[in-house]
């Protein structure tokens, strides 16, 4: 989930030309557009021995949309459900239709950036993927934690253990570096999100397997996906 200066930056400069243009937000009220069925229609095509089956709820996921009212706006109400099934496009995929809350082997990976001094890691935390989109890295658990109330340099586990605190973790990291590139189209929130694993030929079937649950899910949604679907 490392983004690079430049794409922060652009991303940056593309929220200050919508500010500036001065639209409106328009969107359907969330709860309208996921409904249990929606929900519950995701996460039925994960194994029943799942652990996130039990542990990601509507209402934990609505609740921290209620607390992102921006989430799901946009200058149009179809530009708001685009946005609701990006983040459920790559909520399915990073978990497997929430399927998993922690990364698998995660545990054996290196997710700490030395050269990060703001968020310096603390001996013995991993910082893998969990929660909805997988969290990942010392920098973004030290912000998340810092932005939603809870340690997370020290405490990473906290987001794979609260129901509520996972979801907040999540739309922390959507609304801070992903809500930006959803105007650019689908497959700038998946350079946002992996981009540096995924994009510019790297692993395209996990592009186009992203992809696909988005346009299914605009589809369910009745609205247009809209060009520029893979990155």
């Amino acid at each position: 989930m490392a983004k690079s200066p430049m794409a922060i930056l652009a991303l940056g400069l593309a929220a200050l030309v919508l500010s500036g243009a001065g639209l409106v937000a328009a969107g359907d009220p969330v709860e309208s557009v996921v409904t249990d069925a929606f929900f519950d229609g995701i996460k039925s095509q994960a194994a029943d021995g799942c652990p996130g089956k039990s542990f990601y709820t509507r209402q934990f996921f609505l609740d921290g949309a209620q607390a992102n009212p921006d989430f799901g706006k946009g200058s149009t109400s179809d530009d708001g459900k685009r946005e609701i099934a990006a983040f459920f496009a790559h909520f399915t995929h990073e978990t497997g239709h929430m399927c998993s809350i922690e990364e698998n082997e995660g545990a054996s990976k290196d997710y700490c950036d030395e050269t990060n001094t703001q968020w310096p890691c603390t001996p013995g935390k991993a910082y893998y993927g969990r929660g909805p989109l997988q969290l990942s890295w010392n920098y973004n658990y030290g912000a998340a934690g810092e932005s939603t109330g809870f340690d997370g340099l020290n405490s990473p586990e906290t987001v794979a253990q609260d129901q509520a605190l996972t979801f907040k973790a999540a739309f922390w990291f959507w609304m801070t570096n992903v809500h930006q590139a959803v105007p650019s189209g689908f497959g700038a929130t998946t350079r946002a999100i992996n981009g540096d694993v995924e994009c510019d030929g790297k692993k395209p079937d996990l592009v186009s397997a992203r992809a696909g649950y988005y346009t299914d899910y605009c589809q369910q949604f009745g609205v247009d996906p809209g060009n520029n679907l893979t990155c």
